[in-house]
């Protein structure tokens, strides 16, 4: 059985719900992160409480749940959700994550980066409770971020992890409450702790960028300002930012991902977030869809459900019915 109190969401939601049920628990967790696997050795039931709250285009979510095995496999990346990061704070029990081919043993505190741009494990081996921050990554403005995936990060930096920990674990319970702008700001306040943090552990500066890094940013920024674009395509990417599509397309491998994988998932993104949106209510799904770049009905409804295992139209209902609750 699954009980929602309100909803909840890695791209606009906020609330809490809670399920006794695996197959509801995979369904929350791939729509309040993105697409994951999981799986347990335990007989039912199976007990899981989710509190999201989120602030612009970063979300704060406390699991709380049996053991299970969280995958990021190719096969999930490709349904989409690329380009974030996620800051782990294992607040009880314990697990061991893998990435990048680095392994970390977690135990209350430890705090973590995934990239769910690249596959990775999480294995929580007893009843635990995780706070999980996720954003995009182009908001930690930090070059070769992505080499500290899978790195307890308490164990590279002590004092600017205790600081960061401590501040961190205050969410997302006392933001909930909280008006929209204050919430943002201590959202930022996290992101600045974490920049700041990563920054130390990669003794560099955030502003000293190198030039793949600081390209990478500004294709970033260009593809969110033209998604509602129906021709934005690799090719006009390239050809603003004066580089041949073969060095686009280098760049992005980089990352792991496609131009065009990127443009998709950053448009469902904001697909999802309008069609959560209340204020939207009145507009279609297909006017919603255009409004980001989907010319195609069919094809956006397809896409959008491999996504996130449900329909567009789906989605909202489950909205609608939440918020009445």
């Amino acid at each position: 059985m699954q009980r929602t109190i309100a909803p909840h969401g890695a791209w606009g939601g906020s609330g809490v719900a809670q399920t006794d049920s695996l197959a509801a628990f995979r369904s929350m967790v791939s729509a309040s992160f993105v697409p994951l696997r999981i799986s347990t050795e335990r007989e039912a039931p199976f007990a899981a409480r989710m509190h999201s709250v989120s602030a612009g285009d970063i979300v704060f979510t406390e699991v709380t749940a049996c053991p299970h095995l969280v995958e990021r496999t190719p096969e999930t990346i490709a349904n989409g959700g690329s380009g974030y990061y996620k800051i782990g704070l294992l607040q009880q029990g314990s697990g061991i994550l893998v990435q990048d081919g680095r392994e970390a043993a977690l135990g209350p505190g430890s705090l973590t980066i995934t990239d769910t741009s690249q596959p990775y494990s999480l294995l929580l081996d007893e009843s635990f409770r995780n706070l999980v921050m996720m954003f995009p990554k182009h908001l930690l403005p930090v070059p070769y971020a992505e080499q500290l995936t899978a790195v307890v990060l308490g164990e590279r930096h002590p004092a600017l992890a205790s600081v960061a920990t401590a501040f961190l674990a205050q969410f997302p319970a006392q933001l909930t409450a909280m008006s929209d702008p204050l919430r943002g700001k201590l959202a930022r306040t996290a992101l600045d702790l974490v920049t700041t943090l990563v920054s130390g552990i990669a003794d560099t500066d955030p502003v000293q960028r190198d030039p793949h890094h600081q390209l990478l940013q500004r294709i970033y920024a260009y593809i969110d300002d033209h998604l509602a674009s129906p021709d934005l395509s690799p090719g006009r990417i390239a050809a603003a930012h004066y580089v041949s599509t073969s060095h686009l397309s280098a760049v992005f491998r980089r990352t792991g991902t496609t131009v065009s994988a990127w443009i998709r998932s950053r448009r469902l993104d904001r697909c999802r977030a309008d069609l959560l949106d209340p204020v939207l209510a009145d507009r279609t799904v297909a006017s919603i869809a255009a409004r980001w770049g989907f010319t195609e009905a069919a094809y956006f409804s397809r896409t959008f459900k491999a996504a996130f295992g449900v329909s567009p139209s789906e989605l909202r209902l489950g909205e609608r019915s939440a918020t009445a609750s």
